[in-house]
Parts: C-alpha cells; structure tokens; sequence
C-alpha cells in the first residue's frame, strides 16, 4: 500500500481485494477472471497497462470477462482511467503499488471521502461499491442494473454473470471500521445561531411647524369651518367658485398629511 492512503481505505480495499478474487495476499494482484491468469505469457504484475488493456481484447470471448487484478478492473474501466488520471500512462507497470493506487481512485469515485465525513450513510455508500464492483451486495432494496434487488444480492443480479460474494453484515461490518479508523468529525466547527445586531434607533427629527401638513390642514379647516359658520351667518357672502377652491385646498392639504404619516406609507408601501 501506498504510504498517501487514507485512513481505514487500505482496510476497505483488503476486503475488496478478498471478495473479487477469494485472497487477500500478493498473488491477489495477478489474478484475472476465472483464475485463468496460469495461461498468460507472463504474470499480470509484469505487464504494462497498455499491454493488460491489449490482452484484455480477446479476455471476454475467451474466458467470459476482461476482469484483471486484485480489483477486478474490467478493460472499459482502465480505459476510462487512462483517459481521466493525467499521471496515468499505458508503459506504467501493473504492479500491487499502481492497482492500489487505481483502487483508491474508483473508492474516490464512489464518495469514499463524503462517507468517512458523514455526508453519505453506509447503506448510500454500500450501494455505489457494489455498482463498482459486482461481488459486494447492496445493503438495502434498490433498483439494480438489469432489475429490483433485494438486500444482500449483488447490484448487477440478473445478468447471468455476477453475484454477491459476501454478506451485507459483513460489508456493513467493514464500512463502520472504517469509519472508527477514519478521523474524527467531532471536531468539525459547528454553525453558531445567527445573532441578530443591536436595534439602534433613529435619531427624531422634528419637521418646523410651517412646513407640517397637519398644520396647514388644521388651520386651513379651521378657517374654513368660521368661513362657511359666517356665510350661514349671512355675515360674508362667498362666490361659489371660491368655496370650490377653500373645499379642494383643505382635502388636497388633508390627503397630503395622512398620506405623510409612517404608518399610512408603510401600508401603501411607500417607504418612509
């Protein structure tokens, strides 16, 4: 393994290892679909990747799958990796080191560092293993890749080819230590309660009474009021036109100060 793994991934991957091929040891990385590996010209760790994925060609007709190494990398999935890893390169040597490393980055694919931080559960992160790799058992009912499967089968049941090598105990068993390896979240800084800032208060301005409309509404209703008491009176005797005018002065000077207090404005939605 390679010193970078992270925590509890090299455990995770020895389980992966143990289930796609059966063993848990060097000869694991040399493996390929079948345990057919004792036909090859030279061991699996001795070839390139070019020349694994070469091979890999005439694999599916001959043996039933193109699955090579200790985590059973299917041609399509190297060829993919080759395009996608910019470190990758088809001379690199197929060797324990390099699978591991191509292991981690399809644990990383999967959500591997979302799940030891929490963010997906073990049964989310069980099922995209077992989409990954077709020997690891979904922990809960879900949509498969050919139909529905039920807890326990493999995620590709179905397709005449794969099936669930181990027990979804055991899977969950292996993903909670790996959790209790991985770093604690505990120290994760929490989100405090928002608090709200102080209220400050707005400094009170008081208008100049020559400019207030409730000022002018008064006084005007006021004098409009003796006004018409003097006409009643017989004591002053007003063009209609001008009481016309006295009347629209005092409602537009009234509109004008109801209109101007807080209250009103906030309703009409005019701001203060």
């Amino acid at each position: 393994m390679t010193h970078t793994m992270p925590h509890g991934a090299a455990h995770l991957l020895a389980f992966i290892r143990e289930a796609e091929v059966g063993r848990n040891d060097r000869a694991s990385y040399d493996v390929i679909y079948a345990h057919r590996q004792g036909g090859l010209t030279k061991p699996l760790t001795a070839m390139t990747l070019g020349e694994v994925i070469a091979a890999q060609k005439t694999w599916s007709k001959a043996h039933g799958s193109s699955a090579a190494g200790a985590y059973q990398f299917m041609r399509a999935t190297l060829v993919g990796l080759l395009r996608e890893i910019p470190w990758l390169k088809e001379a690199q040597v197929f060797e324990p080191a390099l699978q591991d490393r191509l292991g981690l980055h399809l644990l990383d694919r999967r959500g591997f560092a979302s799940f030891v931080s929490g963010a997906i559960s073990v049964t989310e992160f069980g099922r995209r293993l077992a989409m990954e790799w077709a020997s690891l058992p979904v922990l809960a009912e879900t949509d498969g890749d050919r139909r529905r499967v039920k807890r326990g089968q493999s995620y590709y049941a179905g397709d005449g080819l794969n099936k669930a090598l181990v027990k979804p105990d055991e899977l969950e068993a292996v993903l909670r230590q790996v959790l209790a390896a991985s770093p604690s979240s505990d120290a994760t800084p929490q989100p405090t309660a928002a608090v709200s800032p102080p209220t400050v208060r707005s400094e009170v301005r008081h208008r100049p009474v020559a400019r207030s409309g409730r000022f002018w509404t008064w006084l005007l209703t006021a004098g409009g009021t003796i006004i018409t008491a003097l006409k009643e009176l017989n004591l002053v005797a007003l063009d209609w036109r001008v009481q016309l005018a006295i009347l629209a002065t005092i409602v537009g000077f009234a509109i004008y100060a109801i209109s101007s207090m807080p209250a009103v404005r906030d309703a009409l939605g005019l701001g203060r």
